[in-house]
């Protein structure tokens, strides 16, 4: 993994932390604006880390939902047979 790739997966991690807490879903889009004043490298890179999580954490709650519809169904139809 280059520099670039630590630095932008650190930062979108450390991003995705404080917008969590702070209950703020955009501050990576600050963020953005900041790198891209100084390294369009860095912040093309750090912003494609960001989409991976965020893509992931939706896949991971669908996921999840779907798990859990499954289950309900399962007990249910236990439920009711005699």
């Amino acid at each position: 993994m280059s520099t670039l790739d630590t630095l932008a997966a650190k930062l979108a991690e450390d991003t995705l932390k404080v917008q969590d807490a702070l209950g703020e879903d955009r501050i990576y889009m600050e963020i953005a604006q900041v790198l891209g004043a100084a390294s369009q490298s860095l912040e093309e890179a750090f912003l494609t880390e960001v989409r991976i999580r965020l893509a992931e954490r939706k896949a991971r709650d669908f996921l999840n939902k779907r798990l859990e519809a499954a289950k309900a169904a399962l007990e249910a139809e236990a439920r009711n047979q005699p």
